[in-house]
């Protein structure tokens, strides 16, 4: 059995427009939003084993901030240039040559590529990830490279302006 969290990057700034997409930083409800995603995992005992990030700076800024609420170790986190802006096919690709025994992993991307890889892993379909959303999966798999469009079983989605003190299960979607 696997685990599988994603973590869409929180709100980035637009407000140097001669700033790379790459470089732009978060803008500040993103630096609110992404340690609470992280407090809310935390308080959930939803700390991964792996922590794998697009090192974009509003997806690593977002991935350090989380984190850091989940007490999961920042050096630990990878930044793998291949997340950044990927398609639902790369995410496969990438997750499915990893050679790690993690139970849970986390990864923090992008959209529109981090939705549709959302939507492809089990029944339960989402039409966007809002910024700094969850979304979660279990996966009956013994290694990572078996996993496959529809492997998943829905477990919970999470997006900060979730009021419900609960996050979401298939039944409220």
């Amino acid at each position: 059995m696997r685990r599988l969290t994603l973590l869409r990057h929180a709100k980035s700034s637009w407000d140097d427009a001669g700033l790379d997409d790459y470089d732009r930083p978060l803008n500040p409800r993103g630096r609110r939003d992404a340690p609470e995603m992280g407090r809310r995992l935390n308080a959930a005992d939803q700390v991964p084993d792996m922590l794998i990030s697009s090192p974009a700076m509003r997806a690593v800024s977002t991935a350090r901030m989380a984190a850091r609420e989940m007490g999961f170790p920042e050096q630990r986190i990878i930044e793998d240039r291949s997340l950044y802006h990927a398609s639902a096919r790369e995410l496969f690709s990438v997750l499915t040559s990893l050679e790690t025994l993690a139970a849970h992993l986390m990864v923090v991307g992008h959209n529109p590529g981090l939705t549709d890889f959302a939507s492809s892993l089990s029944p339960v379909r989402i039409d966007n990830l809002p910024t700094a959303s969850l979304f979660c999966v279990d996966l009956d798999i013994e290694d990572w490279n078996e996993l496959a469009p529809g492997s998943g079983r829905f477990a919970y989605y999470d997006f900060p302006k979730n009021t419900r003190g609960a996050v979401l299960t298939a039944s409220d979607l």
